[in-house]
């Protein structure tokens, strides 16, 4: 990785926010005072990188991003350990898969170093607002929006590369609790050789309808499958995993799934356990056999916003598959601790996944 140094101005803002409550933080809806901008143009390269007051982007109605969705984010943590120390989980993974994904979108990407620069300075001038309790944490949302004005299909000249902040809680209102998952057989989430791989803004967009449907059914989220409906993707916007015959099964990465760091992180975890976790294809019906013979035994999934998410139930046609008695499994909630106890700085960080701010 090639080193870059740059000088970041920082203007603050002269009307800072009041930071809510612990208990109103919820996900997402909340920002800090502050982001972090700099433009990328042929002529220029990437230039004019910035720390400036949380306010609107100024941008032409005929940018790219807007007609041909050009647009990638990626998503990290940042937390407050016990001695007080912020800390961030494996930035250099989130920020090589933001330049893989900008390859496949026809983006220029900023180098990791120049990204991760810019997200350490944003995350210092906006320390405060780091949650200092367990369960809380300091979202990163580092953006790529392509910002050249023209009407015809082509990849934009021009982006903009911006990082935004948001203390957050619990992902899901049932925190730490089972959720109810909905089999969804109708609509897909991604195709062979489409985007599935990449955080692309259209991968999400797609996944609305199916996501709303599923609430309006008592669930949190939807099983996703393949385009043959046949075999398991991913589960809402996390990697899926399930524990049968005390065997860790997961749906190995095919051009469609995505690559998730928690997911990478679970799985070194658990073969340091000397747990037999295997990556392959996943059928439903395996599952559902599984179920009816009594050999699931646990159902998760993984993601930064939620980190372990326990699945209770899956909600199949007219059916409700419960799953280990819609209680926490004993490895979801071996997992939960071992990734919170290091991001909180209760336990060594013996892998090198931290890095200090």
């Amino acid at each position: 990785m090639q080193n870059y140094s740059m000088s970041i101005p920082v203007e603050k803002t002269s009307k800072p926010k009041i930071h809510p409550a612990p208990d109103q933080l919820g996900f997402g809806q909340f920002f800090t005072d502050h982001m972090f901008l700099m433009e990328y143009s042929e002529a220029k390269g990437w230039h004019n990188p910035r720390i400036t007051p949380y306010q609107p982007l100024p941008i032409d109605p005929g940018a790219c991003v807007l007609h041909y969705g050009q647009a990638l984010f990626e998503g990290m943590k940042a937390f407050s350990q016990k001695n007080d120390d912020v800390v961030l989980f494996r930035p250099q993974y989130n920020c090589q898969r933001l330049i893989t994904g900008a390859t496949r979108l026809c983006m220029q990407a900023p180098p990791a170093d120049l990204m991760l620069e810019g997200i350490q300075a944003l995350v210092r001038t906006d320390q405060a607002w780091v949650p200092k309790f367990q369960g809380g944490a300091l979202y990163i949302r580092p953006t790529l929006i392509a910002t050249e004005a023209f009407l015809g299909v082509r990849p934009s000249k021009n982006y903009l590369f911006y990082v935004i902040l948001s203390p957050v809680g619990s992902y899901y209102k049932e925190g730490l609790n089972p959720i109810s998952i909905w089999v969804e057989e109708k609509y897909i989430r991604a195709a062979p050789g489409g985007l599935g791989a990449t955080k692309a803004g259209a991968n999400y967009a797609s996944s609305l309808l199916a996501a709303q449907e599923a609430k309006k059914k008592g669930c949190a989220q939807v099983l996703w499958l393949d385009v043959t409906h046949e075999h398991i993707e991913e589960v809402g916007t996390m990697n899926v995993f399930f524990k049968i015959d005390d065997q860790i099964l997961t749906p190995s990465l095919n051009g469609s799934i995505l690559a998730g760091g928690t997911r990478d992180s679970v799985i070194q975890v658990l073969k340091s356990w000397n747990l037999p976790v295997i990556e392959r294809r996943l059928s439903l019906a395996e599952i559902l056999e599984a179920h009816s013979q009594g050999r699931l035994q646990e159902a998760f999934g993984t993601g930064t916003a939620a980190v372990i998410s326990p699945i209770g139930e899956f909600q199949y046609r007219d059916r409700a598959l419960i799953v280990n008695g819609r209680a926490i499994g004993p490895l979801a909630q071996k997992l939960y601790k071992e990734f919170t106890d290091l991001q909180y700085g209760e336990k060594p960080d013996t892998r090198q996944w931290l890095m200090k701010i």
